[in-house]
């Protein structure tokens, strides 16, 4: 690991929750995501069977943790990236601080050897992170 970002995100109260989302649909190209929220709870992940958003109630003091693209790709698939959204609130901001935790950018990304099982074959190629960021 070599880098760490992190934001600080502010939603104001929206006017018009019925026609806007906060933050698409999205996976975070990170390795791990770090995510300290507040109590809106406006956070939504997609179930695993990819048909059903689940909302993620804000726990005081706690750290949700999303695996992000690069993560998935070293564990050839043995963790899966977590795709996310953020909804609006009519009368509340919300804030959040993600710390994206991520591989150098010179840094050549695949899945790890040592955790490849007799015979198993890697489901991605090796590509370098700052190629793969350029893409993302």
């Amino acid at each position: 690991m070599g880098t760490m970002k992190i934001n600080i995100n502010y939603y104001p109260p929206c006017p018009n929750p019925n026609i806007t989302i906060r933050a698409h649909r999205h996976c975070d190209e990170s390795c791990i995501t770090l995510l300290f929220q507040d109590d809106t709870g406006d956070l939504y992940v997609l179930g695993t069977k990819g048909d059903n958003w689940i909302h993620v109630n804000p726990i005081k003091g706690a750290l949700e943790v999303n695996i992000g693209d690069l993560l998935q790709i070293m564990s050839n698939d043995r963790y899966k990236r977590i795709e996310h959204c953020v909804a609006v609130d009519l009368s509340r901001a919300r804030i959040s601080v993600p710390l994206f935790v991520n591989a150098n950018l010179d840094s050549v990304i695949g899945p790890f050897s040592q955790i490849m099982k007799d015979g198993e074959k890697p489901v991605y190629k090796p590509v370098l992170h700052s190629d793969y960021w350029d893409y993302f």
